[in-house]
């Protein structure tokens, strides 16, 4: 075996033994309890699922396996939705030999928060709707998983950081990847200072977002979506099925292609936050960057990739390497590392991944977030840290929107001297939301 490249078994091997339970050791605890749990920490965890689709399913079979969870209900502003996942709950539970759950389906989340048969939630709305739902759950005092990009602007996630410290809550970012053993190394490795000073780090996400989809040619909403609902704090659009593709129950047939609102900047921020928000994510925290942040940030010219620069003059650079997959390559005087979905490479044989390494922390990100919340500590992604990878991601986008260099500060997470950028903090909700 090339000691550069992990095997196959290495991880299987990995996933065997966070599959056996053991986890990460507490980190923070929180300072106010959840009324959820409390006198309740080591019975069942009733979960809600906000945002019934193709990703809720795949979450939904995940933590449903989870010992001494439940899952007991669901929302989606459409119909067959809603439809489809109680019966993926039930085939769920068939095949892992349990008994019926006792299922509440709804149209409005805010109903499925108020129930008090409800735990915590699992959010995998679009991203417009990301930071309402989490906030709104935060109020009620409900624990959350949330899919990344943790939130659609800037100014969303600083209020919503906000919302989880004011009210308690265990929120962890659904950023899975810092739970598997070849980027755990690679970010352990660049820290420790094993490639020596670090020159510059190459991130491969994909394209900025397509321009507005309110161009789309009008179709006819389907019976039983309330398109309205789903706009919600947006400007109401045209309804297009690649912005929620169809699907049918009998046959069954599910959706052909993912949800295109994560293509449009008005409802995601294209490849730039989809799969930014996994590898800016392992670059940031190699670079020990999980509590600031790019100093300066420079788009795209006919001769440069997107550049970020951080503090000590490490620079980012959104590009395309070597065989063009999603992922990070750590350049620095030594040598390199590059790390991708289930794959690790290095310049450095002493660096490679033969064997499980001693740093390594065996976990599951599902089971990580249970743990959580029966020991009120914080995820192994915790609020502060996806929101400022979502951060990294979105000032990408606001630098592109703009054509020219950006100055960012950090700490007090506003540009440096320019209102017009600042102007692209957050955006005026309609239709009678309000983010605070």
């Amino acid at each position: 075996m090339n000691p550069s490249n992990p095997s196959r078994r290495t991880f299987m091997g990995a996933s065997a033994l966070a599959a056996a339970g053991l986890l990460l050791a507490p980190r923070r605890l929180l300072g106010v309890e959840a009324p959820a749990v409390v006198g309740r920490r080591l019975q069942t965890i009733r979960l809600g699922f906000i945002g019934v689709g193709r990703q809720s399913i795949g979450l939904m079979n995940n933590l449903s396996k989870v010992p001494g969870v439940e899952v007991v209900a669901g929302a989606d502003v459409y119909a067959i939705k809603r439809e489809r996942f109680e019966r993926r709950v039930r085939k769920a539970y068939a095949e892992q030999g349990r008994a019926e759950p006792a299922l509440q389906l709804y149209t409005d989340y805010r109903e499925l928060l108020a129930s008090p048969d409800v735990d915590a939630v699992v959010i995998a709305s679009p991203d417009h709707w990301h930071a309402l739902m989490a906030i709104h759950a935060c109020h009620a005092r409900k624990d959350i998983f949330l899919e990344k990009p943790l939130t659609l602007t800037i100014r969303e996630g600083q209020e919503l950081v906000r919302a989880v410290r004011a009210h308690g809550v265990v929120l962890a970012v659904g950023s899975m990847q810092r739970s598997a053993v070849n980027f755990q190394h690679a970010a352990a490795m660049v820290q420790k200072g094993a490639l020596g000073k670090i020159s510059e780090v190459l991130v491969h996400v994909g394209a900025n977002p397509h321009p507005k989809p309110f161009d789309l040619v009008p179709q006819e909403v389907p019976a039983g979506l309330d398109w309205k609902a789903w706009n919600g704090p947006l400007p109401l659009m045209p309804f297009h099925d690649n912005l929620n593709p169809a699907i049918t129950l009998e046959p069954e047939q599910n959706e052909k292609i993912w949800g295109a609102w994560r293509w449009y900047k008005e409802t995601g921020g294209g490849y730039m936050t989809d799969w930014g928000a996994h590898m800016i994510d392992i670059a940031q925290w190699g670079l020990s960057m999980d509590h600031s942040g790019p100093v300066h940030v420079a788009p795209a010219t006919a001769d440069k990739p997107l550049t970020y620069r951080y503090a000590g003059g490490i620079e980012m650079r959104i590009a395309s390497f070597d065989e063009g997959r999603q992922g990070v390559k750590f350049i620095g005087e030594r040598g390199w590392i590059k790390v991708s979905r289930g794959q690790y490479d290095t310049s450095l044989p002493e660096l490679g991944l033969e064997k499980l390494p001693e740093h390594f922390v065996f976990t599951s990100h599902y089971l990580d977030f249970i743990e959580s919340i029966r020991r009120r500590k914080d995820p192994i992604v915790p609020v502060e840290i996806g929101h400022r990878t979502c951060v990294s991601c979105t000032l990408g986008n606001i630098a592109h929107e703009l054509g020219r260099p950006l100055k960012w500060d950090p700490l007090g997470e506003t540009f440096v001297g320019d209102p017009e950028a600042n102007g692209r903090l957050h955006y005026a909700y309609q239709n009678g939301y309000s983010l605070v």
